[in-house]
């Protein structure tokens, strides 16, 4: 039988990733009763992977004595987006990743040093957490919430934002988990941050926004249903961004130890047909993400020879930075997708192109193009890096079939630079805040690596933004 309960908080934070649990501690901080509702059984959403945020003009950037200037990030993000984003977004997200690192290390979170995501990136901005991805920054965080007295209601989505006639928060439903039917729950707020982590497990929205969208495009996050942009959509916001998929690729579902394998950069990667579409070097990721994304059927498959494979079980197990995993562990992964499907060795060229579907002459004269622009040191079709070009003839050979694959969404209720959210008159909604990958404006359809990470950054800062943002409407409401 379900049951009604009812709570009362000066502010409701709908999601418990990086954003909403920034944006719950930012509020309580400065005298805000805070409940946080967690759809899941513990907070952290997608925000749980990365292994660090992108941040400028930090304490660990001074320490080392890097020079980050704040201007020059902004510059760099406007100018890589052709200024397709809101500016103002950009500039108090920017002016704000230094503090944060800030804040976060006057709590406890550890950051062992700075790193580059590519070669040839100028100025490391990528700050490495204690641990590999943030569970350590999330047992900082949620630790923190029961000290400044956030309440966190774990497997507890909201279902319904409440406005009065004056266009007002008034409250948030939700359901517990106190039963199989599910509690309903009424919480009494004068303030809501939506952040929920956009709908990259919603097939129907993303083939509404996304038309590209294909079911062999993998979602390599939490399969998170849009709840926050669906409530926000039944309030009457502004939208902006929908359909920005933050793609990466080639991937392989379900394992990254076989998807590094498809990313060395000498490698050659060909669609189906048995081409190539692209130089196999290209950095940053998500640019080769775009390239993957174009061919038919989203499908692509990494070649290379056994010389190669040594290779590249040598660099796994050289390469002690990445914290790949030991050469046993690889082995029995490579093995697994064998079984599977996604990974077959070959005596003959024309063997694997009859696995792939192409024509054994096609891919057999893609092979030979190749190979004789290694022996020439020189990529006539796509210019890669002579160190790269590396010639395919040792058999057996190794194929990997691989898709285009997605980090999450982005993009969706607009915001001002405060986070408020927008009404379709471009005016805020009194009391409603967003963060994080629900809102747009600060990404467009390419993931800008050259702010390495900066996906979980904006989380971080937005959600900081808003829950400040929040406290102070609240401050007049007393």
């Amino acid at each position: 039988m379900k049951t009604t309960e009812k709570m009362k908080a000066d502010l409701v934070v709908i999601g418990g990733g990086g954003a909403g649990i920034m944006a719950a501690l930012a509020a309580a901080e400065r005298g805000v009763s805070v409940i946080m509702l967690e759809k899941l059984g513990s907070p952290g959403g997608n925000s749980i992977y990365p292994a660090g945020p992108f941040a400028v003009d930090s304490p660990v950037q001074k320490r080392l004595g890097i020079d980050a200037p704040k201007d020059l990030f902004f510059k760099e993000s406007m100018h890589y987006t052709h200024w397709r984003l809101n500016p103002k977004i950009i500039r108090v997200f920017i002016d704000k990743t230094g503090d944060t690192i800030r804040w976060l290390e006057e709590r406890g979170v550890e950051f062992t040093g700075l790193r580059k995501l590519y070669p040839t990136q100028e100025t490391p901005v990528w700050h490495m957490l204690k641990e590999v991805g943030a569970r350590h920054l999330f047992k900082v965080l949620v630790k923190y919430c029961d000290e400044v007295g956030v309440k966190v209601l774990r497997r507890t989505p909201a279902t319904k934002i409440l406005m009065n006639k004056r266009g007002k928060v008034t409250g948030v439903l939700a359901k517990t988990a106190k039963t199989e039917e599910g509690n309903e729950l009424t919480i009494t707020t004068k303030s809501v941050v939506i952040a929920t982590g956009g709908y990259g497990g919603n097939k129907e929205l993303l083939k509404k926004y996304y038309p590209a969208y294909s079911e062999n495009m993998h979602n390599c996050g939490f399969p998170h249903k849009g709840d926050g942009l669906l409530m926000a959509m039944e309030i009457g916001v502004a939208t902006e961004g929908l359909g920005i998929l933050q793609l990466n690729g080639p991937r392989v579902p379900k394992t990254n130890v076989i998807t590094r394998f498809t990313r060395k950069p000498y490698n050659v990667l060909v669609n189906k047909k048995g081409e190539r579409f692209i130089d196999e070097a290209t950095t940053p990721f998500p640019e080769m993400g775009n390239a993957v994304d174009r061919q038919p059927d989203k499908m692509v498959f990494a070649l290379f020879d056994e010389q190669l494979r040594q290779r590249i079980l040598d660099e796994y197990e050289e390469d002690e930075k990445m914290e790949m995993p030991p050469r046993e562990r690889m082995l029995q992964e490579v093995e697994r997708y064998k079984q599977n499907g996604y990974f077959r060795t070959f005596d003959s060229w024309g063997e694997v192109a009859k696995w792939i579907g192409a024509d054994p002459a096609v891919l057999q004269a893609t092979i030979h193009e190749y190979n004789s622009f290694c022996d020439k040191g020189r990529d006539a079709m796509f210019a890669k890096d002579k160190e790269h070009l590396l010639p395919l003839r040792t058999p057996p050979f190794h194929a990997i079939k691989a898709y285009s694959g997605y980090y999450n969404t982005i993009g969706g209720i607009k915001v001002n630079e405060r986070m408020e959210v927008m009404n379709k008159k471009d005016k805020p909604i009194p009391g409603v805040f967003a963060a994080g990958v629900d809102v747009g404006g600060w990404e467009t359809e390419t993931y800008n690596a050259r702010l390495s990470g900066g996906t979980f950054s904006f989380a971080l800062n937005s959600g900081r933004i808003a829950g400040e943002g929040a406290a102070a409407y609240i401050a007049t409401k007393k």
